[in-house]
Formats: structure tokens, C-alpha cells, sequence
């Protein structure tokens, strides 16, 4: 995972962290909801990020044993 995919997924659910946390303090629901799904978000890049970077070390590993 390169360091810019790290900031852009830790910036998503940063943001969301803190739109639920608005929300919750004025009693906005939309604004909860909202804050919650954008860190989902976050967290949802970060797996399919963790997934590409293993595929990738995995074809890297195959096309290794194969030399």
C-alpha cells in the first residue's frame, strides 16, 4: 500500500469519525449516518487495497518460482 493510498483512506474515515461524532453532538442523524459511512468507506479502501497488494506478491512470488 503505497503511502498516498494510506493518507486517503485514513483521511476518509478521520472525516467520518468526525462527521458522526458532529452528528451525535447536535442530534443530526443524517450527519451520524453520513460520518459513519464515509469511515466504512475508509475501511473498505483499505481491504481491497490489502487484497490487490496480496494478489500482486502472490503473482510476484509465482513468476520467482518459476525462474
Amino acid at each position: 500500500m503505497s503511502v498516498e493510498e494510506k493518507f486517503d483512506n485514513a483521511k476518509d474515515k478521520v472525516a467520518g469519525k468526525a462527521k458522526e461524532v458532529e452528528g451525535k453532538v447536535t442530534g443530526d442523524k443524517q450527519r451520524e449516518a453520513e460520518g459513519k459511512a464515509q469511515g466504512l468507506f475508509g475501511k473498505a479502501k483499505d481491504a481491497v487495497t490489502e487484497a490487490k497488494d496480496a494478489v500482486k506478491d502472490s503473482i510476484d512470488n509465482l513468476k520467482n518460482d518459476k525462474k
